[in-house]
């Protein structure tokens, strides 16, 4: 049973490890298992389906480490052009750095990195030599001309012969890197070449958690991995080779179901016989079905993921760090959904609360800004911005009271505290009287919490807000931000300035 929640990691664990030991031991020579989504922190999943938890494939990959190499692949160009991880606000060459610590503290080793479509940056050489330094093999793979498409001229010594073998010695090799379009694929594929080309059988699949192939194409759960990947413009489709070799209905992606017939051209090419696959959905090991108990759970989860990914892209947008069809592809994901902005019951309250507070005259500098957040038992808790501190502190504050059962009246920070962090904060190169972020709200109430009982109970409580939703009817400051995802709030915005001032 899955008690309170709306899905079964337990069951799901087993037999997800119990689909791919069965994979690995179906045919003759090593599998190549590329690895996708997120291995460490997977908060889309963890969203969309209540209960999961986002560390689950590092348990996975825990029960599986006495039969598998790690390869992690990270793309030249990620690393060259900084591109940033969004919901840990790193680049992916930090986010790989972090992805071998996790996997080191839970005693699995890496076997390689690979540096996929290398062509001299800088940035991807440095970062070879940094790994190095701490007795890591990386290995570079430069861009294949033609790749996938001209299948002779990639299945040669020009082709996936230029590139280097990584050895490994397990019968199952997990190839994953810390986002998507990493070269996990064709460093799958240049593996199985090389093994080839040495007399050797290897074999490829695939494990990747959504779209979960075995549920409605319409599905919210799928619906909501289209929202997720729209800056890609990847969006599902009936799997047509999976119901023309077996009448059965499967969903997949237009990005898998485009390059199947070259991945299975390139297998073909590379093994010198027929691949057993018929479909895309064939090559999949994705078990994450059977882990569901509570669809109407589930589906309710997915929408907000999808408005909450709507709010995602349209603040890109519109700060010009985002791509326009990908807010006008989210846009179309939504009408889809039958949904609006409005139907995140945070984003009504979030509006309000700013609404209300114009009209009682208490922004700061005229500003008026709300802050709402949907406790675990689905209470909404609001806060509004004074020149004392910002609305996402003051929601903090009155959910820690909240919870802590609190007079909405007791005061939780230290009268001394709040002034001498004020005083301090407001010398830094300002004489206009600047309310607390977040984050520094926090910090006080973490001092505030060592002299005060009533700060102690109300500080003790936060924990319990990981994984609520938050909307802002502005936009939020770096130290706001911060915190919120330290907090581990699932938090969106109004791409709205809170602030007249060009300079924050």
């Amino acid at each position: 049973m899955c008690q309170s929640f709306a899905f079964d990691n337990k069951r799901y664990l087993e037999q997800q490890r119990q689909a791919i030991i069965s994979r690995a031991e179906q045919g003759a020579g090593r599998l190549y298992l590329e690895f996708g989504g997120k291995l460490i922190g997977d908060f889309h999943a963890a969203r969309v389906l209540p209960g999961y938890d986002p560390n689950v494939k590092i348990q996975l990959l825990r029960q599986l480490q006495e039969k598998a190499d790690i390869i992690i692949c990270i793309h030249a160009d990620a690393i060259e052009k900084k591109k940033i991880r969004a919901d840990f606000g790193i680049t992916y060459d930090k986010a790989a750095l972090k992805l071998i610590d996790d996997l080191r503290e839970n005693n699995i080793s890496v076997t390689a990195i690979v540096i996929t479509r290398y062509s001299g940056q800088t940035a991807a050489s440095a970062f070879q030599k940094r790994l190095q330094r701490h007795g890591l093999q990386v290995f570079l793979h430069q861009e294949i001309p033609g790749y996938p498409n001209h299948i002779e001229e990639v299945v040669s010594e020009e082709g996936f012969g230029r590139n280097p073998y990584i050895p490994v010695t397990r019968p199952l090799v997990v190839v994953t890197g810390p986002g998507p379009c990493s070269g996990k694929m064709a460093t799958c594929l240049n593996q199985i070449y090389h093994e080839s080309q040495q007399g050797d059988t290897a074999r490829y699949a695939k494990f990747e958690t959504f779209p979960v192939w075995n549920l409605p194409l319409n599905h919210p759960l799928n619906i909501a991995y289209e929202a997720a990947t729209a800056d890609l413009l990847d969006n599902n489709a009936i799997d047509n080779f999976h119901y023309d070799a077996y009448g059965r209905m499967a969903v997949n992606y237009n990005r898998d179901l485009q390059t199947f017939p070259l991945l299975r051209g390139l297998l073909n090419r590379i093994t010198g016989n027929n691949a057993k696959y018929q479909s895309p959905t064939d090559m999949g090991v994705n078990c994450i079905s059977s882990g569901i108990c509570d669809d109407e759970a589930i589906q309710q989860a997915a929408r907000e993921e999808i408005i909450r990914r709507f709010f995602q892209y349209y603040a890109a947008m519109q700060s010009g760090q985002g791509d326009e069809k990908a807010f006008v592809r989210v846009e179309e994901i939504l009408h889809k959904a039958n949904l609006r902005p409005e139907d995140r019951s945070v984003v009504k309250a979030a509006r309000q609360t700013a609404l209300d507070c114009e009209a009682a005259g208490k922004g700061d500098d005229g500003i008026y800004c709300g802050a709402a957040i949907r406790l675990r038992d689905s209470t909404i808790i609001t806060g509004k911005n004074s020149p004392l501190m910002h609305s996402a502190a003051s929601m903090i504050l009155n959910a820690g009271k909240h919870l802590a059962q609190l007079p909405d009246s007791q005061h939780l920070l230290l009268p001394e505290i709040m002034e001498s962090v004020v005083n301090f904060k407001n010398g830094l190169g300002t004489h206009k009287r600047v309310g607390l972020d977040l984050s520094e709200t926090l910090i006080a109430l973490v001092v505030s919490a060592s002299r005060d009982s009533y700060a102690k109970r109300a500080l003790d409580c936060l924990h319990l807000l990981e994984h609520c939703d938050v909307h802002l009817s502005h936009i939020p400051g770096g130290g706001d931000e911060a915190a919120l995802r330290h907090l581990g709030c699932s938090y969106t915005y109004d791409p709205v300035s809170p602030t007249r001032n060009l300079f924050v």
